[in-house]
């Protein structure tokens, strides 16, 4: 592919002139038009600019902070340590098979267009279309455990700077998370993604000096009495949970798993990024390498120097483990100082991710899947971004914050959420790009023949920890502590395989999977709509 084609048309008759319309594309746009769609949003976003953006979602320190208070309780030190190190493999497996597929096909659909690319003609529209659902719930349920995140981060600012007089209320923590949602929607509507995009570069650089911070100077802070061996910080099981310890290393892994896995972040930004076949895995990569490292780095420092009454960390008033072990070292006024960067991280964290989302929702809708698709895909004429899909984002999430008045169990279930919803969303097409009968066709990034045994390895471990991520957090539970994430998760694949299958009004009526922007487009391996509804009435 050239970086500049040309598509010329001609019209000649008997003795009238030959008129040619000639039309310029960058590579980018003639790549998009193969995948069936025209240029619709801006390309605004560089390779380091996309980087950007899955490292900020990533946010290492502030991500870690936001999820301690699931890991300390599952074998508390070498749990932590050890837990991060297994995980590191998998997260690096599950990147590199997404990473093959973005650069294959870059483009905002991603998983359900790869899944429809790739599964066979009987299956092909009912697995892209619980693929997308999938991918579309975890993707909601990110943001909303990240503003979730960032609320509870707040408080605890304000708890410490109050020297522990401000406790806050379920309310009040539901109505910061409210407000964040609100600023964070206004701000993805109002054109400025092209500002998002050059403010990556910035966030990416504190998200790493913040980590190196937490790294290098809470083992010089932190007083003797609170300083762990290397003997209990990489041997000592402290299992809080009530299940076995076996187990519970096992439910350790959503830290890790959770604050990484922002997978398909770059790959829903193909549209707006430049040189995406190459931009999209390079970031992909790249944004895990480096988080993995730098987030088993600050864990490290965390389990050396919290001490070892981890009952206590989890019980304190401030309400944030990690703000409590830096509390501890550093004292109230070096504590806000580097917990004001947290929160600030964790905020921009909530900008980015609602782009990442509402470009999926849009992507999602411009085939007609979701409820209201004509109004959700709409895009912008004056600001060129889906403002709909942003303010579809932010609604739903709002409703899933609602489960914080249920309990902090409940509230919890966002987390796993993410991960087993979103693990759904990437095991179906890696599966499918092996298993079906197609022609995959590798972009700029291959795995070559490790391909089949890095996307098996991803898939296995995708299927594990999902399902013990399903699990509630102890071995008996009420309807105060039980797992949400069943509840959530289960009841939206339920529903949209109802929707599906709806009688008349189903989509396997008019769901014909992705659908081309380009008028007469055809392509090998994408069933026309009659095919679609005869495969459908078999």
């Amino acid at each position: 592919m050239s970086p500049s084609q040309s598509l010329k048309t001609s019209s000649e008759k008997e003795g009238a002139e030959v008129t040619v319309y000639e039309v310029s594309l960058d590579a980018d746009e003639a790549l998009l038009r193969q995948l069936g769609y025209k240029q619709e949003l801006r390309r605004t976003f560089t390779p380091l600019e996309l980087f950007g953006v899955g490292f900020g979602i990533i946010g290492v320190v502030p991500s870690v902070a936001s999820i301690l208070v699931y890991a300390i309780p599952n074998g508390g030190p070498s749990a932590m340590i050890w837990g991060w190190a297994v995980c590191t493999i998998g997260l690096v497996a599950i990147s590199a098979a997404i990473a093959e597929l973005g650069s294959a096909m870059p483009t905002s659909g991603g998983l359900y267009y790869w899944t429809y690319s790739f599964s066979s003609p009987r299956y092909k529209t009912i697995a892209a279309w619980m693929v997308g659902y999938s991918n579309t719930i975890g993707n909601l349920a990110a943001v909303a455990s990240v503003e979730w995140g960032f609320s509870l981060q707040l408080m605890a600012a304000i708890t410490i700077a109050t020297d522990g007089a401000f406790v806050p209320t379920d309310g009040q923590v539901y109505g910061v998370y409210i407000a964040a949602l609100l600023v964070h929607g206004m701000i993805c509507s109002v054109g400025a993604v092209k500002y998002i995009a050059r403010v990556q570069p910035v966030i990416t650089a504190l998200n790493i000096l913040l980590a190196l911070v937490v790294i290098i100077a809470l083992p010089v802070a932190t007083p003797k009495e609170l300083r762990n061996t290397a003997g209990y910080s990489f041997g000592g099981f402290d299992n809080l949970s009530g299940w076995p310890d076996g187990f519970a290393f096992l439910l350790s892994f959503l830290a890790p798993l959770w604050a990484v896995g922002a997978f398909d972040s770059s790959t829903h930004l193909s549209e707006e990024a430049k040189n995406a076949n190459v931009a999209v895995p390079w970031a992909l990569m790249n944004m895990t390498i480096v988080a993995c490292v730098l987030g088993w780095g600050v864990v490290v420092a965390i389990v050396f120097n919290m001490g070892t009454d981890l009952e206590a960390i989890l019980a304190s008033d401030i309400g944030q483990p990690m703000a409590t072990i830096l509390f501890n070292s550093f004292g109230k006024n070096g504590t806000l100082a580097v917990w004001i960067v947290v929160v600030l991280l964790q905020f921009a964290m909530g900008v980015d991710m609602i782009v990442v989302c509402s470009r999926q929702n849009y992507a999602f809708s411009r085939d007609g899947a979701l409820p209201l698709s004509s109004v959700i895909r709409r895009v912008n004429a004056t600001t060129g971004t889906p403002i709909c899909a942003v303010w579809f984002a932010v609604f739903i999430s709002a409703l899933l914050g609602l489960l914080s008045f249920a309990g902090p169990a409940a509230i919890g279930a966002i987390f796993s959420l993410v991960v087993v919803g979103q693990f759904t969303a990437y095991s179906i097409p890696i599966c499918a790009r092996f298993l079906g009968k197609n022609s995959f066709k590798p972009g700029p990034f291959t795995l070559g023949r490790a391909g089949a045994p890095i996307g098996l390895g991803a898939v296995v471990f995708m299927a594990f920890t999902s399902a013990v991520f399903l699990f509630p957090a102890s071995p008996d539970p009420s309807p105060t502590t039980m797992n949400y994430t069943v509840a959530v998760w289960g009841g939206t694949l339920t529903l949209a395989a109802a929707y599906f299958y709806m009688p008349k009004y189903g989509g396997r009526k008019w769901f014909t999977g992705p659908i081309s922007t380009i008028a007469g487009f055809e392509r090998g391996g994408i069933c026309s709509a009659a095919d679609t509804e005869k495969i459908n009435d078999e």
